[in-house]
């Protein structure tokens, strides 16, 4: 199971515990592109610091693929309008 979806579950079960706070902190830091104070993550165990870790490095996986996709698709367009000269 991906890293998202692990935090997904555990904020969904205890969204008020630090855990879920910290997760739902991370989140909306990493989707707005805002600062996330580091020391945050002091706050989980090893364990749920590690799915920190997993999630962040998914989430900047996800960013790439979505980044090709974009590229991928404004070159198609321009292709189109290319085509239609």
């Amino acid at each position: 199971m991906r890293a998202i979806k692990k935090v997904k579950k555990i904020i969904e079960h205890s969204p008020e515990s630090t855990t879920g706070l910290v997760y739902s902190r991370l989140i909306l830091s990493l989707e707005a592109e805002e600062d996330f104070r580091i020391k945050e993550l002091y706050k989980l165990n090893a364990h749920d610091f590690e799915l920190a870790l997993e999630l962040m490095k998914d989430w900047r996986i996800d960013r790439f693929y979505i980044g090709k996709a974009k590229a991928f698709d404004m070159a198609t367009r321009a292709s189109d309008l290319a085509s239609k000269k």
